[in-house]
């Protein structure tokens, strides 16, 4: 099961996410998670942003500032969406389960 942040903000539960699909859609739209260090103020929300579009994908960039801005333990959630960020990426490098179904390749070099 995938990772996620379960919460209710205004009598509204939301889950958060990452998905494949949506880290391709977060970089697309400019998200680089090694720049976080130089670029905090940009890609910390960007981040959190990020993780409504699996489920939440709707939902108003201001409404999204806001429940941000009532997140307690800032470091913690961030800690958190990093790991849930790294985890379809770390997936996508997994060798197949099914060795019966592998396919054979070769360079031709």
């Amino acid at each position: 099961m995938a990772k996620q942040i379960i919460f209710t903000y205004e009598g509204k539960e939301y889950t958060l996410e990452y998905t494949r699909r949506t880290i391709k859609q977060m970089e697309d739209e400019g998200f680089v998670a090694r720049n976080i260090d130089d670029k905090p103020m940009t890609l910390l929300p960007a981040l959190f942003a990020g993780a409504f579009k699996a489920h939440h994908r709707f939902v108003k960039p201001d409404v999204i500032d806001e429940i941000y801005a009532h997140m307690p333990n800032k470091d913690k959630l961030i800690e958190k969406l990093a790991e849930m960020y790294n985890e379809p990426i770390v997936s996508l490098m997994e060798e197949p389960e099914d060795s019966a179904k592998n396919v054979d390749w070769m360079a031709s070099w």
